[in-house]
């Protein structure tokens, strides 16, 4: 099983450069980095995990910044984003911004998008919050036309593009309804969930990883619907927090990479954290 690994990376933690070189050294297959533009002090959202929010949601690197440093100075070490709020950016700026780091890095990038939590933040950028799922929807498919192979005009509910001339292009070919770099959509089972990642991307970002043997046969079924290869489909459990039993457990299922989460600390605590994960490698 591939091994990659998560981290809230900041102005405070190791940095992109130190922490990108180490992993791909040591053997793991990739770095995930989360995004918040900025965290409103004043707020009502609760923190998912439950108690205070973390201070390092208000510290967050830029993902694609961090992962461009990163891109720089590996070679293999595969690059994601645990998650980019799609809602939350302008789409043709985004698409710009994605195939970039795709054709620099050679095609290394995973696009993890999601949905946010945090009502304030994202209302902050203007999005509607009951309508949050459906204005990713439509993002995404107004950047799917802009990294088509021929300018590709799109006219949806939320915007809407000519067709252009857009380059660079992602680098991976498109697969059946997917294209762009691959894609997975993180957040909790549901019917609304897997509806949209059997319409639009490549797999699932399961945070946490739990409940897996009972959602994955819903998500399997959905997936066969909508015509998509069932051997095509991927699970990348997220955040975890690995021990043999729980990797074995994935394995079992079919799952095939795991992204473990790192605290956000400094050089040598990251290190430390990185030799006791060797075990899994």
């Amino acid at each position: 099983m591939r091994l990659a690994v998560t981290i809230f990376l900041t102005d405070e933690t190791i940095t992109p450069t130190r922490l990108a070189r180490e992993l791909e050294q040591r053997g793991f297959a990739g770095l995930y980095l989360p995004e918040h533009t900025h965290i409103p002090v004043e707020r009502t959202s609760p923190y998912p995990a439950g108690g205070e929010l973390p201070p390092e949601y208000g510290r967050t690197l830029d993902p694609f910044v961090a992962l461009g440093q990163a891109a720089a100075v590996t070679e293999r070490l595969a690059l994601g984003t645990g998650i980019t709020l799609v809602a939350q950016h302008d789409p043709i700026d985004l698409a710009k911004q994605i195939a970039t780091l795709d054709h620099l890095s050679a095609g290394r990038l995973t696009l993890g998008i999601g949905y946010g939590w945090n009502v304030e933040e994202a209302a902050d950028h203007g999005v509607e919050w009951r309508t949050r799922r459906e204005l990713t929807r439509d993002r995404m498919a107004l950047m799917r036309a802009l990294w088509a192979d021929e300018p590709t005009a799109y006219e949806g509910e939320f915007g809407s593009v000519r067709a252009s001339t857009a380059y660079p292009k992602p680098v991976q070919k498109p697969r059946g309804p997917v294209v762009g770099p691959r894609t997975l959509i993180g957040g909790a089972a549901g019917p609304k969930l897997f509806a949209h990642i059997s319409e639009y991307a490549d797999g699932w970002l399961p945070i946490g990883g739990r409940g897996l043997s009972e959602s994955l046969p819903v998500l399997r079924s959905v997936w066969a619907d909508a015509g998509r290869d069932p051997a095509a489909l991927q699970i990348v459990p997220y955040a975890v927090q690995p021990t043999p039993g729980k990797l074995a457990h994935y394995a079992e299922l079919g799952i095939e990479e795991a992204v473990v989460q790192l605290p956000p600390v400094g050089e040598a605590e990251v290190l430390g954290l990185l030799d006791g994960y060797a075990e899994y490698l």
